[in-house]
């Protein structure tokens, strides 16, 4: 399972291009939305909301971050485990910390 989880709004292209993108990579793999709205850029505002929805999810739960207050820029992507159960893929900024 994929759980996406940015800062996009819930206006515009960029949740639905990043679904898109998944189904032609992961195809049959269980995408589910838990934000698109996240507090735009506001990395310990939407650490907290993550680490309180993410208990509800399983073992084995891949979490795609991107709440990013330097939008635009070339950064690696960082794979980070959390508690043991879960993958994150976030950019690496200053939220990644």
């Amino acid at each position: 399972m994929i759980v996406l989880f940015t800062d996009f709004g819930l206006h515009g292209p960029y949740v639905g291009q990043m679904r898109a993108v998944l189904h032609q990579m992961a195809p049959g793999i269980s995408v589910i939305d838990l934000f698109a709205d996240a507090p735009a850029g506001n990395c310990r505002a939407s650490a907290y909301l993550l680490a309180a929805y993410a208990a509800w999810f399983p073992a084995g739960t891949v979490f795609l971050c991107v709440v990013d207050p330097g939008v635009g820029g070339a950064r690696p992507a960082i794979i980070l485990e959390a508690d043991g159960k879960w993958c994150m893929l976030v950019p690496a900024t200053a939220c990644s910390s």
